[in-house]
């Protein structure tokens, strides 16, 4: 790839420090922002290739008029750094967090007697905020819990000590209804409301347990000294923290000041849950959604999900649960893969809610716009399956016979990734002796295709074979003497484990079981086998009707039809009686079908 003179010069005195390098275009718009363990080494690594195998990576290189870059201490500055340029400059071939929602704080005010309140602002006062609350009902539980444990002032008095001790102010009506202990004219010194401010920092952080055991030892001292009344307060605040904790999710006890991430992406999107656990409880729970934009990997789009939701939700914990290892040395942090255990539980609690959060999302946009949902699962399927356009059309074959007998096959079409039912065709095999299943689908293949090639007809761009490499190769056959081979997709998929087998390739793919792909060729092949097996007992009990019913002498189809409909079967037919007979198809019949079950011997 021809480079520019500046931009080999630039490629020339590239340090090898790692650092944060940023991608200008000839207008002088930043395009890209990334971060390196080694500036040098992964800036060049973009001009080293006359090919990069995704096409975005292969636009942008050829874009890039200029590169900036910003030396760090430490490979962690620099993903802190990559991350806050990407959110600054929001640049085109980046990671897009996707986020818009301003979430709320509690706000403990830096001031004589702290009022603490919500805001969705944070101004660098020296204030102390907890948050951001993703949940606002959980925020509120909080809240609440606080305000029932103690009476803090609401008013925005400053409220210095020169002003109360000179009686400036007067009490007011939150007083007198008792949500305010009147620190306004010294009912209340600042010692012991700053003791209550520093519980409640205390129970916004999680750290209940230690509350808890505080007032416990305070109940004590008031029962030794009789002071009953007092006692009673101090049970009644300790009531309420117990409800409240057994309103937490609960993990287990052992596990204190963790965070856990999980990831799941697709073709455009990663998906990553952010728990928060103190004391065993999950106090705080996020999912956020990264854009790609140059197919990263789910290592790249987890270290910068970890980067950005540890400093939003500040973050203080020295163990991370994660599903896989990354490469980013986060600095006196351990990284941890549970294999069993709570903490295993904890990893797969963040699974399901990443999840459940993913699937909501695509049933949104299947309901909001159906026709990018339907665009979203076709590119998918082109990828996961290596075909060479969307498979907008697809059809599915599956045979069925009865211990050789009534051989039949089916096809199911999906178009746009629905089923067209008004495409499904049946087949009676018509070349094929006994339970050839290999044969049956050569002749099926071979009789669908000439048909729509005598007949012009669209040919889908994706053929699904129920059954393993036996029924794709025998498939192949066909699609070799009509000379459609290559020019269609075509897999087969095994029911046993699942497997997908490829043309001209003996060991099969396994996709993902929650994988979309796998989901609908599932469907259409459940769809075919249904399909197939209701034709196939369809003729099979016309041939049960001929080959005994209608051996009867004087006994038509038409009647055995009749006697089916309201017998239910052949079995039911030969334990009635004559009389009940009688009443479906006459005296003279229901006479002749009792003897013939019954006393066969007396028919001439």
């Amino acid at each position: 790839m021809e480079k520019s003179e500046l931009i080999q010069n630039i490629l020339r005195t590239l340090p090898h420090n790692p650092g944060v390098y940023q991608y200008y275009d000839a207008e002088g718009t930043i395009i890209y922002v990334g971060k390196a363990k080694n500036l040098k080494n992964r800036v060049s690594s973009y001009f080293n290739k006359d090919q990069h195998e995704n096409g975005k990576t292969q636009v942008l290189v050829k874009k890039i008029a200029d590169i900036k870059f910003i030396i760090v201490d430490t490979e962690i500055d620099a993903l802190l750094l990559e991350n806050n340029l990407i959110k600054k400059y929001q640049p085109r071939y980046n990671v897009l967090l996707k986020d818009d929602k301003t979430y709320p704080w509690i706000c403990i005010k830096k001031e004589p007697f702290p009022r603490v309140f919500t805001t969705r602002i944070v101004v660098k006062d020296g204030s102390t905020y907890f948050g951001p609350y993703a949940s606002i009902r959980v925020m509120n539980m909080v809240l609440d819990l606080i305000k029932q444990l103690y009476k803090l002032r609401n008013c925005n008095l400053k409220l210095e000590e020169k002003s109360i001790s000179s009686e400036k102010f007067k009490v007011c009506l939150e007083y007198h209804i008792g949500n305010c202990k009147a620190p306004c004219i010294g009912k209340e010194t600042e010692k012991e409301y700053d003791q209550t401010i520093f519980e409640i920092k205390e129970i916004i952080k999680g750290n209940i347990n230690t509350i808890a055991s505080h007032l416990k030892i305070l109940l004590q001292q008031h029962i030794e000294k009789m002071e009953f009344e007092n006692a009673q307060i101090i049970k009644e605040k300790i009531d309420l923290l117990d409800k409240f904790q057994s309103k937490s999710t609960v993990v287990s006890p052992t596990i204190n000041n963790v965070d856990v991430f999980s990831i799941v992406t697709d073709e455009k999107t990663g998906y990553v849950n952010f728990l928060k656990v103190i004391n065993g409880a999950i106090i705080q729970g996020h999912t956020i959604e990264l854009k790609k934009k140059l197919d990263e990997s789910d290592e790249e789009l987890l270290t910068l999900a970890i980067a950005e939701l540890r400093e939003r939700f500040n973050s203080n914990s020295k163990e991370i649960i994660v599903p896989f290892l990354i490469d980013t040395e986060f600095p006196n942090i351990e990284f941890t893969i549970p294999q069993r255990g709570d903490k295993k539980h904890l990893l797969e609690l963040s699974e399901r809610n990443v999840e459940y959060y993913k699937r909501e999302k695509i049933k949104q946009e299947s309901l909001v716009d159906p026709e990018r949902h339907t665009n979203r699962i076709l590119e998918q399927m082109k990828k996961d399956l290596h075909l060479s356009e969307e498979p907008r059309h697809i059809e599915c074959f599956d045979n069925s016979n009865f211990q050789g007998t009534y051989p039949v096959a089916a096809m199911t079409v999906f178009k746009d990734a629905k089923p067209s039912k008004k495409d499904y065709r049946h087949f009676n095999i018509k070349t094929v002796e006994g339970p050839d299943d290999f044969a049956s689908m050569e002749e099926v293949i071979y009789r669908r295709y000439k048909r729509v090639l005598d007949e012009n007809q669209p040919m889908p761009q994706l053929i699904v074979v129920d059954g393993g490499k036996g029924q794709l190769s025998s498939a192949l056959e066909s699609l070799d003497k009509l000379g459609l081979r290559g020019k269609v997709g075509i897999i087969g998929i095994a029911k046993k484990l699942e497997e997908i087998y490829f043309p001209d390739d003996s060991i099969p793919m396994y996709l993902d079981k929650r994988s979309e792909t796998l989901k609908i060729i599932q469907q259409i092949r459940d769809e075919a086998h249904r399909f197939g097996i209701t034709h196939h007992r369809s003729k099979r009990d016309k041939g049960t009707l001929k080959t005994e019913l209608t051996e009867i002498k004087g006994i038509s189809i038409l009647t055995a039809q009749k006697l089916l409909s309201h017998f239910k079967s052949v079995k039911n037919i030969k334990e009635a009686q004559e009389s009940e007979l009688a009443e479906v198809v006459g005296n003279s019949k229901a006479k002749t079908i009792f003897v013939h079950y019954h006393n066969p011997d007396i028919i001439p």
